[in-house]
This record gives C-alpha cells, sequence and structure tokens, in this order.
C-alpha cells in the first residue's frame, strides 16, 4: 500500500513536471509567435517630401505616437559623408539605409559613424520620442509627449545599440526623408516581402518653400550642390542665392515625377500604399488631415494628441527649422505673401510653373494679387485629391 502511494505520488509528481515543462515550451513558442506576428505585422511609413515643407512637422505627428518609432532624415548621413557624388548615385546607398532602418538593423549606420558611438550621433535624434523614452532612455515614459530639449538634456549618452532595441518594440517604424528625387527608386523597397511600406507624400507651395530656403541658404549649400552635381566642389557665398533657385527647379521636378509615378504611370503594388497632401490643406483642418494620415498608417488618434495637434498649430510663435514649436501655422504658411519682393515670386514661379500646375497653386501675376489675401491661392482639393489610382486611370478624381 505505502509503495502503491509512493508510486502514485511519483507518477503525479512527473506528470507535473511535464505539464509544466509543456506550458513553459508553449509560452516560449507563443513569444516566439508574438515577435513573429509583430516582426510581419509591422507598418513602415515613409514621409517623402522635400526641405523646409512642413515635413519636420508631418514627422513629429507620428513621432509623438506611442506605438511609432520615428527617426528623421537617417539618410543625412550617406549625403554628409558621400557630397562628392550626385543625389541620382547617391539614391542607392540612401534606400538601402532605409530600408535596413525599416527593419531595424541599425549596424548599416556604422560606414557613416564613429565605432564608439552613441544615440546623439544619430541626426536630430533629439526629436524622436521613441529614443527619449524606454528602452532608449527612462526619461520620458513611453506614452509621455517629448520635448526635444529635456530629451538632449538627458538621453545624449544613451549607448546606440539602445537605437535597435528600441526599434524592434514597435508596431510602426517612420522615416522621414528629403533625399529622393524619384519614385521609382523606392520600387525594390514597395515590392520587398519583408517591408509593409506605405508612403506619404508632402508637398508645398514652392512659394513659400523658397521664402523658407531663403532663411536656411547657408545650411543647406552641401545640399545644394549634391542637387545640382558640382563633383563636390562647394557653392560658394556669391552663388548661393542662384543655387538655390536651381535646386528648388529640380525639387519641383521630382514633385511631378513622383505625382505622376503615383497617379497616371502607377503600377499594382502601389495600391493603398501612396497618399499625397499639401501642407497647406493640412495645416487648415490639422486634426481633420491627421486623422486621415493615420488612417492611412493604421494608427488612432488619442485624446492626448488632439490636444498636443490644436496646441502645436495654434501657438504664437514662429517657429525654427528642423524644430517644431507652437505657432499659428496656418497663418505662418501664408507669410510669404506679405513679405517676399514680387521679382522673387516671379522667379520661383517661372521655375517651378509645372509643378504648381499639377499640384494645384494659383500662379500671381501682379504685386496686388500676392498681397490680397482674401484671394486662395492654394486650389480646391477636390480637384486636387490625391488618392492612389488603378494603375489603367489616367486622371486624378
Amino acid at each position: 500500500m505505502v509503495r502503491l502511494n509512493v508510486l502514485t505520488i511519483s507518477v503525479a509528481t512527473l506528470i507535473a513536471i511535464q505539464s509544466f515543462a509543456l506550458i513553459i515550451i508553449y509560452n516560449k513558442q507563443k513569444v516566439v509567435l508574438t515577435q513573429t506576428e509583430a516582426r510581419e505585422n509591422k507598418v513602415h511609413i515613409l514621409i517623402l517630401s522635400s526641405w523646409r515643407s512642413g515635413s519636420s512637422f508631418v514627422g513629429q505627428v507620428f513621432s509623438q505616437h506611442p506605438d511609432v518609432f520615428y527617426l528623421m532624415e537617417p539618410a543625412w548621413h550617406v549625403w554628409v559623408n558621400m557630397y562628392q557624388n550626385s543625389a541620382k548615385i547617391l539614391q542607392m546607398a540612401v534606400r538601402d539605409l532605409v530600408r535596413s532602418t525599416f527593419l531595424c538593423d541599425m549596424s548599416v549606420f556604422n560606414v557613416y559613424m564613429p565605432e564608439h558611438k552613441l544615440i546623439s550621433n544619430l541626426f536630430q535624434w533629439d526629436v524622436s520620442r521613441a529614443l527619449c523614452s524606454p528602452p532608449a532612455c527612462d526619461h520620458y515614459q513611453r506614452t509621455d509627449l517629448t520635448n526635444y530639449l529635456t530629451c538632449k538634456k538627458h538621453c545624449n549618452s544613451s549607448s546606440f545599440f539602445k537605437v535597435e532595441e528600441s526599434c524592434k518594440t514597435y508596431s510602426h517604424v517612420v522615416l522621414k526623408e528629403v533625399r529622393f528625387f524619384d519614385l521609382s527608386a523606392l520600387y525594390p523597397l514597395l515590392t520587398d516581402p519583408s517591408l509593409n511600406l506605405k508612403i506619404i507624400h508632402l508637398v508645398r507651395d514652392p512659394r513659400a518653400v523658397i521664402k523658407s530656403r531663403d532663411k536656411s541658404v547657408a545650411a543647406l549649400l552641401r545640399d545644394n550642390a549634391i542637387i545640382l552635381d558640382t563633383k563636390g566642389k562647394a557653392i560658394d557665398s556669391k552663388n548661393a542665392e542662384l543655387s538655390n533657385y536651381q535646386a528648388m527647379m529640380e525639387i519641383c521636378r521630382s514633385h511631378i515625377q513622383i505625382h505622376e509615378s503615383a497617379t497616371k504611370k502607377a503600377p499594382d503594388f502601389l495600391k493603398k500604399r501612396y497618399m499625397m497632401i499639401r501642407y497647406e490643406d493640412l495645416v487648415k483642418d490639422p486634426l481633420s488631415e491627421i486623422s486621415e494620415l493615420y488612417k492611412f498608417a493604421e494608427l488612432n488618434l488619442t485624446a492626448k494628441l488632439r490636444s498636443w495637434i490644436y496646441n502645436i498649430t495654434h501657438g504664437e510663435g514662429t517657429g525654427s527649422a528642423f524644430k517644431i514649436t507652437p505657432r499659428n501655422a496656418k497663418n505662418l504658411s501664408q507669410a510669404w505673401r506679405t513679405v517676399m519682393p514680387f521679382a522673387n515670386v516671379l522667379k520661383v514661379q517661372d521655375v517651378c510653373r509645372g509643378a504648381m500646375n499639377v499640384l494645384g497653386y494659383r500662379l500671381v501675376e501682379s504685386e496686388h494679387e500676392q498681397k490680397f489675401l482674401a484671394l486662395d491661392l492654394v486650389l480646391p482639393r477636390k480637384k486636387y485629391k490625391f488618392n492612389w489610382l488603378n494603375s489603367d486611370d489616367q486622371t486624378s478624381d
């Protein structure tokens, strides 16, 4: 009887151990499956724009979302290190860096950064909420809205490997880039089965862009040289203004190319994966437009973000390059009309006439029209509603 009891206890113990082992194995498999599903279900968003077009603001709209891992212009590192080349030559290196970053493989930056690097070696790292919160940095909670000045103060010594660790914990990876000039360069990413890529193409009135670029002309000289393919030769200050308009011409051409490639000549794999938005429409009705952007990106607009969006677009500040602070975004979008010399308006209209016609910006024929603010220079969006079209469609709806 004693032996039977011992045997019963032993069998029960064995069964318990086996059950426990099965639970551990099951949980491990579940974790692996969950990680695999998270990897497979990741959404990758590329904000495609040009310098001084409001892309830093749109980037922040995504960066502040708690489900988003965001980096601002990672391809800056390619252009800074390989500035002797043209934009066309560099686009393959840029595309490879973007792909690796989307897949959270940050070893791609080893070529462009020092061996013992920190998160703070990344261009404009401090505008990324994800790099200011766990696991990258413990100063903010992941659900907090972050401030770049506070982030820079408390998180600048975080190890670079935290970038990759952080990236892997998010459902959405969003990158903002201004260094693509041809949509076809992105086709290998759009057809890559390891990516779930969607493109948001942000455009802005070229007259507002050139006015903003004029304030940052020195900072843009190296980029202008790459766009204009000066073979690494620096643009001197005497030719800075001319280079600005020449670069603007190439930027406007790229917007036409991207728009037509995504609408009139769209391949099937672009279906539901391309969205164009005008900055002027965005600042006119921020909450409605951002709701559409989030819907496209498969994100939810929280009450906290609604409040942040309202405050950031209804402030009194004037803003600065790259950094987003409260400002009256709607008024600032029209500021060029009151301060820009009419002669300069005519120059930018001359180099960007085609893009302005395609994107829905009314040309002005006189200084009176320019300064008559009751005259809306942004044509009705019904005609210029940039939804994805079937490849057999030839015109926008």
